[in-house]
């Protein structure tokens, strides 16, 4: 066998190959993102040693229930779908410090209680780190094992030799692989990392959890091969500073996407929120113009939100727009659709939107409670605190129907709202005899004359 060098180059935003250096990636059409890397390619016409391979009828193969590991986390559990699926490869991304290490520590520690063959590879800190960590949280069982390794064949052998049930990686892009001649975490270097784990997880039926870490873009750094590789893919999201975490599952081959995961950022590490809509809400003002509760979303879980709006007159000639959470083109859209259909003059005012604890919604479902929020603003007028809004709205000043109304109304009744406006469309797709006074709308008009 003959090996033979070349030099390539790689986008490093998608991972698109070139022999030549480009000043621009002809596939994601970023500038300035090509790298040169040193590639080995090995060359053989010996075809005597390949493995044969036979088809096999689609009626042959039996689709039996994957049976899942269940994490101890209930809210992890729920971003994967029902827990764990054996063999299955899950990618976690997020910001420096928002608790990657954190939570899959604290998944470690519940695995390694249930009598889980666990191994926790770390390239970044030193096993004294690791434990200074795993102090906080408790005790861990004596099936629980670490390794400080980033050389990718010695962590091959030693996976083949002790076969966990679960690995860790944390995180990829300090992995390197001495059969690629690049630096570690260059996109090959990543890209051939993940396919040799990814053959470990599938071969000896390892599920693995690797760690990414993201750009300032909030991508996981390396290829965008590397999110299609994997069979799940959740993010990190919220601020650091702050004390809540949202756990967002964005692909998942073994369940539903766009599910969230809320946590608390704790001493002891991250804390389940079992009351997400609960948790947002709190510390509501009592008796306040331009705060109204609305309902959205995530995937198939309901939660309430506190839409705040601040409508005040513009003392230049070009009024300020601010929108922190939400779409700041649909804020303008909804504000010029107020001012020709209802004939508010809100050119002449300056108006702030905002989500109440950081969260960020973008569903169409919140357009109506924005809506109302700006108008309590402007007309200094409180909205009931025990109403909760709901519904699209469109250039016309209509109100759309939206996904999922009863599921919507059962979260305002468990949280003791006591109205509810909606589309009127989505009135019979509603629970009326939930307990709570449905009221459907035709249009904005209809909906701010009832309050």
């Amino acid at each position: 066998m003959a090996k033979a060098k070349k030099s390539v180059f790689f986008c490093q935003n998608c991972g698109h190959e070139e022999r030549k250096w480009l000043g621009q990636c002809p596939m994601c059409k970023e500038w300035n993102t090509f790298v040169e890397e040193k590639v080995t390619s090995a060359k053989t016409d010996d075809v005597k040693g390949r493995r044969s391979a036979e088809p096999v009828s689609l009626k042959d193969v039996s689709a039996g229930e994957d049976e899942r590991i269940r994490t101890g986390i209930e809210e992890l559990d729920h971003v994967l779908g029902g827990g764990i699926v054996p063999g299955s490869m899950v990618l976690v991304g997020g910001d420096p410090g928002i608790g990657k290490s954190t939570l899959l520590l604290q998944v470690c520690r519940k695995l390694a209680g249930m009598k889980k063959k666990v191994l926790y590879i770390s390239g970044e800190e030193s096993l004294r780190q690791i434990k200074l960590r795993a102090n906080r949280m408790g005790d861990f069982d004596e099936s629980m094992y670490l390794l400080c390794e980033t050389n990718l064949g010695v962590i091959r052998d030693v996976i083949e030799k002790y076969n966990p049930e679960i690995a860790v990686i944390d995180s990829i892009q300090t992995m390197y692989n001495e059969e690629v001649g690049s630096a570690p975490g260059s996109v090959s270097q990543v890209r051939e990392s993940t396919n040799v784990l990814m053959q470990l997880a599938k071969g000896l039926n390892i599920s693995v959890f690797i760690v990414g870490h993201v750009t300032k873009e909030g991508t996981v750094a390396g290829p965008r091969v590397l999110e299609h590789m994997v069979d799940t893919v959740l993010y990190f999201e919220g601020d650091r500073h702050a004390s809540y975490r949202i756990l967002r599952g964005v692909k998942n081959r073994f369940g539903s996407t766009n599910e969230i995961g809320v946590f608390e950022m704790q001493k002891s590490g991250l804390e389940e929120v079992k009351n997400p809509s609960e948790f947002m809400l709190s510390g509501k003002p009592e008796h306040a113009s331009g705060s109204v509760v609305a309902c959205a979303m995530e995937g198939t879980r309901p939660m309430l939100m506190e839409i705040q709006a601040l409508i005040c007159k513009s003392n230049f000639g070009m009024p300020r727009r601010t929108a922190a959470g939400l779409d700041y083109n649909r804020v303008n859209l909804l504000m010029a659709v107020l001012e020709k259909r209802l004939g508010l003059p809100l050119s002449n005012y300056d108006a702030y939107v905002n989500i109440a604890g950081g969260i960020r919604m973008n569903e169409p479902a919140a357009d109506l409670g924005i809506v109302m929020a700006i108008v309590s603003s402007y007309k200094n007028r409180p909205f009931p605190e025990d109403t909760i809004v709901f519904g699209e709205v469109g250039l016309s000043g209509e109100v759309r129907a939206v996904t999922m109304p009863e599921q919507r109304v059962a979260e305002a009744k468990k949280l003791g709202f006591k109205t509810c406006i909606m589309p009127e469309v989505s009135v019979k797709g509603a629970d009326k005899d939930a307990g709570i006074e449905i009221i459907g709308v035709k249009s904005v008009n209809q909906a701010i004359s009832l309050i």
